[in-house]
């Protein structure tokens, strides 16, 4: 069972533990937060990390405390990127299951169209794609999700090839079933697997690609706190205040590094080839 490789499984264990801190501290952002995330504080400029003050993460150039930033942009990053990868994978899926199923000349289309969007890099067509749309949240949700398109698409139609000609799909075909039926019913719950893997996998990556947005100027703006936003301005004093940098980019390692030990865990758990071992 699931569960019980789950428990057995060091890896995805620890990979759960730190999304869930990740996301208890979202949960714990819309009640409390130590201090206000956007209000500028002239007082307290540049501070560093102390108790005393109650700045455990000191301050940025502003005066703003940087534990309340971090924890007010965990939700912008966690929220766009389950967004875009949710986007990216059911448009991907869609594309792939057809073009799997169907074959032929619809596939050749379907492909050649995944192929397009595969062929530039992941950072340069997210900001393609912002370039034409504008810097608005939203639209860091359908960039990043454009880029996940043809990965979900490849995936997906991989796996349908390989179930297709099963004998309960044949059987599907012989009783009258439509094909629209025979996909979502029958297909589609077999190759969940390597979707659901891609998906955590993905989560990561999707992180990535905001805070590289963001440290562009191309993602969340400013004043609302982004990790990406957050380093980037950290660059023009993380000379003199090194933790400006220092914390923004320890929350992006530790949440990817979290996604990744997720997936690589789920990976061996649903892997069909290792369901007889141990």
């Amino acid at each position: 069972m699931i569960p019980r490789r789950l428990a057995k499984n060091g890896i995805a264990l620890t990979g759960i533990v730190i999304v869930s801190l990740y996301i208890i501290v979202i949960l714990v952002s819309f009640f409390w937060l130590p201090f206000d995330p956007v209000k500028i504080d002239a007082d307290h400029l540049l501070e560093e990390p102390s108790l005393k003050t109650g700045h455990i993460f000191g301050t940025d150039e502003f005066g703003r405390d940087i534990l309340s930033r971090i924890m007010k942009g965990s939700l912008v990053s966690l929220v766009i990127s389950l967004s875009a990868t949710t986007m990216g994978a059911l448009i991907g899926v869609t594309m792939g299951i057809w073009a799997g199923y169907l074959g032929g000349r619809w596939d050749n289309w379907i492909m050649r169209i995944a192929d397009i969007i595969f062929a530039f890099p992941s950072l340069l067509l997210a900001i393609f794609v912002m370039a034409i749309l504008g810097e608005k949240t939203w639209n860091v949700v359908i960039a990043i999700g454009i880029v996940y398109i043809p990965q979900f698409a490849r995936i997906s139609r991989g796996a349908i090839l390989s179930v297709k000609t099963n004998e309960f799909v044949r059987a599907a075909r012989s009783n009258g079933a439509s094909a629209i039926f025979i996909l979502y019913r029958h297909l589609l719950p077999n190759i969940l697997v390597p979707i659901i893997v891609q998906v955590s996998l993905a989560l990561s990556v999707s992180i990535l690609l905001e805070s590289s947005l963001s440290f562009l100027g191309l993602g969340i703006q400013p004043p609302w706190p982004s990790w990406g936003n957050m380093l980037s301005s950290a660059r023009k004093v993380m000379v003199l205040a090194p933790w400006t940098a220092i914390y923004p980019g320890f929350a992006i390692v530790f949440l990817v590094l979290g996604f990744n030990l997720l997936g690589d865990g789920l990976r061996d758990i649903l892997d069909p080839r290792l369901k007889n071992v141990g």
